[in-house]
């Protein structure tokens, strides 16, 4: 992740500084598309840990201090989580600091968009998603960060209300996609693949250009 450098002096032709703080399950992505979109230089990335996955009541009181300590140095701020279970509390945050965050409920929307996650919860209300990074990490953030290696009676118990993992894949890897199908078969889940790309994260990160987002608007994702 890059380092935020000295900010420089204001004029009319320096670039708007912009600081995305974002989860640590998308700093993989976050990092190929600010080179995607010539970003470098006008875009630093900070990410806070991926485990706050697992404590998401932890997600807005770590953003609210990392903003503290790093939004002024920036004329932008954008925050790549969207709400992740915190029941409107990041919207708070991020009120507070005139940021924008990513639209929906949680990173699985970002990624298959909103109608389209919307309509993956409808057509089974019972599924478990994994993202690229979250397959890679199915052993630490789930099997590990749940307990079930120690306590593997427990799988029923969490997964009782799960029928399917869908696998929302950002890059077609093999690799990646066998990972996934042996995290949904060591669930006991069925499994689908739907091939999303960057989503609206991409959306997002593109939009990130020199002009800084206008004062007071009401937040990406937020309610109005």
């Amino acid at each position: 992740m890059s380092e935020r450098g000295p900010r420089p002096p204001a004029s009319s032709q320096a670039l708007t500084r912009t600081l995305v703080l974002g989860c640590g399950a998308l700093a993989r992505e976050l990092l190929e598309l600010v080179e995607r979109n010539g970003l470098a230089g006008a875009v630093d990335v900070r990410c806070l840990p991926a485990q706050l996955h697992n404590r998401p009541e932890e997600i807005a009181p770590a953003v609210d201090a990392k903003l503290a300590e790093l939004a002024a140095g920036y004329d932008r701020v954008f925050v790549a989580y969207a709400d992740c279970g915190t029941g409107g509390a990041l919207d708070t945050v991020v009120a507070r600091h005139n940021a924008e965050r990513l639209p929906g409920a949680h990173c699985y929307a970002a990624y298959a968009g909103l109608a389209g996650f919307a309509a993956l919860a409808e057509e089974e209300p019972g599924t478990f998603y994994l993202t690229d990074f979250l397959a890679r990490s199915f052993d630490a953030l789930v099997v590990r960060g749940l307990g079930l290696d120690r306590h593997p009676e427990l799988l029923p118990v969490y997964f009782a209300s799960y029928r399917r993992v869908v696998y929302l894949s950002q890059h077609e890897d093999p690799v990646v996609l066998e990972m996934a199908r042996r995290a949904a078969a060591r669930l006991g889940l069925a499994f689908e693949h739907r091939p999303t790309g960057y989503g609206e994260l991409g959306t997002a990160m593109a939009r990130l250009t020199a002009s800084p987002a206008p004062t007071g608007t009401t937040p990406t994702g937020a309610a109005a």
